[in-house]
């Protein structure tokens, strides 16, 4: 059960802030599993949880999240704007040297870091003001389509905290517990950060090279192809059969080049005719737009499970980067 902090008896109206019940059998068996499996002590654990929040501004961002509430056109509104795309340039003039070591030795392209940041966190503007803690317990244990996910990844949360020294209850990011300026989850921060500056620290909250870095890695990881096209834009041609594709949150691809091609797709690519590739449909603000993703599409997509965003990432680096040519012309 979880207890209310504050209460309101003259109006009556209860604070949407609650302490986290540590007597709660769910709450309970979370404890026992890491003193158990993780060798952490009860006391201490019980502590940290103790001093944790649910918060229902936390649950109720997350059952309308953009993606899913905003067509294209709303969503990118958001993301592909002139402020935005001027932050981004004065970004990589501010850091070049450092986006284009890690570009080169990675082989994800500064257009994509850029990209990915902006989307994110603004470059850096926008990280997240929930403590990881509350967001990660309020969604483990009061938040039952997705308790299980959240369940692990408080899990991870405390292993990194552990790990890395750093106290629970200080550690800030989204709503959804994504912490720092590549909005990692902790399985991903234990996973895929990196130690970029060889410092010994992997600081994704102030260090922009560990950042860079450690969204490459994230990228490679997952099978990013250095030098490969993204997605490209797209008509149905003449040779086009049956109902025109309604937009739809495509994450994998049942086609190749070839195949497309014959359905009367028509795209321009040097992909090889069996490179994999996958049909897009989006609403547009002036109707439908269709695009065809190829596999470093589906890559972004890994990063946040929406082609919307994986849109926005492309679109917002492209854009970005034609304003740091122009700049640097």
């Amino acid at each position: 059960m979880l207890k209310p902090l504050l209460t309101s008896a003259l109006l009556g109206v209860c604070s949407t802030a609650f302490a986290i019940d540590t007597a709660q059998p769910e709450v309970q068996a979370f404890i026992d599993e890491m003193v158990t499996e993780h060798e952490f002590d009860r006391l201490t654990l019980s502590a940290a949880l103790e001093g944790a929040e649910h918060k229902q501004k936390i649950i109720d961002a997350i059952s309308k999240p953009a993606e899913k509430s905003l067509t294209w056109a709303e969503y990118r509104k958001i993301f592909i704007t002139p402020e935005r795309i001027a932050a981004g340039a004065a970004f990589w003039r501010e850091h070049h040297e450092t986006l284009s070591h890690i570009a080169a030795t990675t082989g994800v392209s500064e257009e994509i870091l850029v990209g990915i940041i902006g989307v994110e966190t603004y470059y850096g503007r926008i990280t997240g003001s929930y403590r990881v803690i509350d967001a990660l317990s309020t969604l483990a244990f009061a938040y039952p389509p997705r308790a299980k996910f959240f369940r692990k990844e408080l899990v991870e949360f405390f292993l990194l905290a552990r790990e890395e020294g750093m106290p629970p209850d200080e550690a800030t990011g989204s709503y959804a517990g994504a912490m720092g300026r590549p909005q990692f989850m902790p399985s991903s921060f234990r996973a895929y950060a990196v130690d970029s500056t060889g410092d010994g620290k992997r600081d994704i909250w102030d260090n922009w090279t560990d950042v860079a870095g450690s969204i490459a890695n994230y990228f490679n990881a997952h099978g990013w192809h250095s030098g490969e096209a993204v997605v490209t834009q797209a008509t149905l041609g003449s040779a086009w059969q049956g109902e025109l594709p309604e937009p739809r949150n495509t994450l994998s691809t049942k086609d190749n080049i070839a195949s497309l091609s014959k359905k009367g797709v028509l795209f321009a690519t040097d992909l090889e005719r069996d490179a994999s590739a996958a049909l897009l449909s989006y609403a547009g603000e002036d109707g439908p737009e269709y695009w065809v993703g190829f596999h470093n599409f589906f890559v972004i997509t890994r990063y946040n499970r929406s082609s919307m965003y994986a849109l926005a990432v492309y679109q917002l680096g492209q854009e970005v980067a034609r304003e740091y040519e122009k700049d640097a012309g």
